[in-house]
């Protein structure tokens, strides 16, 4: 099964992120890839606009981790661009971030490789045009489910 949507505008990734917030319910690991100014931090805007957050979402590029307390959920937004050696997350303490209890939203997911969990769900992100083409792909049983459900959104 092909998972993919075309997002038209920059309104419409947060809406898909809002999405993902509501089949997520607040737990899971997922990957976000794509090049630079795909929309990777737009869609987490979306996913944390959907469980209420109302401030501003920057990427964090220098702190490598941001999190948010939203509605008893433990949200991560991680962005790993600027990780020179996935070894530098374990001097983070990385590993506590990821219980069952949290979202962990990852952008440059492949320079933590060899450190980071399996994802439940990867979401790659292209130019469509004017807008972006967003393919998922489930990596475990929860994130068959999540894949699913947002397929079911349509």
């Amino acid at each position: 099964m092909q998972y993919q949507r075309v997002l038209a505008d920059e309104a419409a990734m947060v809406a898909f992120g809002a999405e993902l917030a509501q089949v997520s319910d607040g737990q899971g690991v997922i990957f976000l890839e794509g090049d630079l100014g795909m929309g990777k931090t737009t869609l987490c805007r979306g996913v944390l606009q959907g469980f209420g957050h109302t401030g501003a979402v920057k990427s964090p590029t220098y702190t490598l981790v941001e999190p948010y307390e939203l509605k008893d959920k433990h949200i991560y937004h991680f962005d790993l661009y600027r990780l020179s050696d996935p070894e530098e997350l374990e001097y983070l303490g990385i590993r506590d971030y990821f219980d069952n209890q949290a979202l962990c939203l990852i952008e440059w997911p492949d320079k933590g490789a060899g450190i980071l969990p399996q994802p439940d769900l990867t979401l790659s992100i292209t130019v469509e045009g004017r807008g972006r083409r967003i393919q998922w792909q489930p990596g475990t049983q929860f994130g068959q489910q999540l894949a699913d459900k947002l397929l079911e959104k349509r």
